[in-house]
């Protein structure tokens, strides 16, 4: 009866479950901070990472700097280039068709000078890289040819006693 009778604070105490503080075992938060100590940076790294926040932050300190430069530029340039635009126009034409000329013609004589260096090589017997693979289709070049003429020279006479045959007049 004593039990009907008692504090309602009492009550939800007893209800509760109490905690166990046992201190053998670790709490989530003193295993977070002994895993955060055992992977906390080293002062090389820390400086390196330092450096790469500096470097990053100037980097685009400048890109915007640029950008902004930029787009005041077409801003205040753009009344002048579509005046001027005839002008620009073909001029801008012949002048990427002459610089793409001469860089093709370079970039040729690049490729031709190459090329009689790497024949140069070759016919001196010097076995510039590739020179295995040429050699192996010359050899498969020569077989071939000798294969059709031995079967020229097989099948020639059969051909040639045939036609005989066709026409005896002949």
């Amino acid at each position: 009866m004593a039990d009907r009778h008692q504090n309602p604070a009492q009550t939800q105490q007893q209800q509760r479950s109490p905690r166990h503080s046992n201190h053998n075992t670790p709490t989530n938060a003193s295993t977070f901070l002994r895993k955060l100590q055992g992977s906390a940076p080293n002062s090389a790294q820390l400086v390196g990472f330092l450096t790469l926040l500096v470097s990053g932050a100037i980097l685009l300190l400048l890109t915007g700097l640029t950008v902004t430069a930029t787009v005041l530029g077409v801003i205040f340039f753009t009344p002048l280039i579509i005046v001027s635009s005839p002008i620009w126009v073909p001029l801008g034409i012949v002048l990427v068709l002459t610089a793409g000329f001469f860089v093709s013609m370079i970039g040729f004589g690049a490729a031709a000078v190459a090329g009689l260096s790497w024949m140069y090589r070759y016919f001196k017997g010097m076995h510039p890289p590739g020179s295995d693979r040429v050699d192996y289709a010359r050899s498969r070049i020569y077989d071939t040819a000798s294969h059709v003429k031995d079967y020229a020279r097989e099948y020639g006479g059969y051909l040639h006693s045939k036609v005989k045959d066709a026409a005896p007049g002949a």
